[in-house]
């Protein structure tokens, strides 16, 4: 515990360190690879350590919450090296910082056996999912203060740091259809891999992940038949968003943190 201590100080260091706002530039793109490299390095290790264990994986409320921030983090260093997403950074990198802190202070438990297959596939899917998904709607928050600086023609540091509002939307379809994907792909796996998607303790987040897949769905194909876009598209992706955050962390807060199960 003590290694995981010193582990997750050295983490969220690094997380604030790459979030510093005076290194969004371009010539200073590579100290956010830097810190943000061993910000998920050391936060790869916290997890080793907080969810490996011998009964199988620990995904247990606040480590599931770290695990996806971290997918989160990696996926947006990825994306950077050829997208403009540098901005997200100021938000997601602390929300990761945040994680940490929380997964190490507060302990949870529920164990996911590893030697299932399709079960394991279905959770993995699934946290690609929520993670697109998430950096979507941070997207989405950005797309909307942008909007409303232009609207009002008050350019201060948002539209000063962000790409131009076209290039903004563009990326955001984009995270949102490879998102949609790995959702599908999540649902898919857990009608043919889960026992009983429809039981109890799971009918909740079934539903839930059922309507944001709809969400999301009309999204896509009013943008593609419509040209839907601008604050719809902020809309929707918003809820679509909500809905899915409520399907998994909600259930699992009621489970885990209430009902104690």
């Amino acid at each position: 515990m003590e290694t995981v201590n010193q582990f997750a100080i050295i983490a969220i260091f690094f997380y604030i360190l790459a979030s510093f706002p005076k290194i969004y530039q371009t010539r200073s793109k590579h100290f956010i690879f830097l810190f943000g490299g061993l910000a998920v390095t050391f936060h790869a290790l916290i997890l080793q350590q907080s969810m490996i264990t011998p009964a199988g994986l620990n995904l247990g409320f606040f480590d599931a919450a770290s695990m996806i921030a971290w997918v989160i983090s990696i996926l947006l260093l990825l994306s950077i090296l050829r997208q403009p997403l540098e901005s997200l950074i100021i938000i997601l990198f602390p929300i990761a910082a945040l994680t940490i802190g929380l997964e190490n202070y507060f302990t949870t438990e529920r164990i996911l056996a590893t030697d299932n297959f399709g079960v394991t596939l279905h959770v993995l899917l699934s946290i690609i999912a929520y993670s697109l998904l998430t950096i979507s709607a941070i997207q989405a928050l950005f797309l909307a203060l942008q909007d409303y600086h232009l609207n009002r023609k008050h350019p201060g540091w948002v539209l000063k740091k962000l790409p131009p509002l076209q290039v903004m939307e563009s990326l955001l379809f984009q995270m949102i259809g490879i998102g949609f994907i790995f959702l599908s792909l999540s649902l898919l796996s857990g009608i043919f891999f889960l026992q009983d998607i429809f039981n109890q303790h799971l009918v909740h987040k079934t539903i839930l992940s059922i309507a944001a897949w709809w969400v999301f769905a009309i999204l896509l194909w009013g943008h593609w038949h419509y040209g839907w876009r601008g604050k719809t598209a902020i809309r929707w992706t918003i809820g679509g968003f909500t809905v899915l955050m409520l399907a998994y962390f909600g259930s699992k807060m009621v489970l885990e943190l209430i009902l104690n199960r």
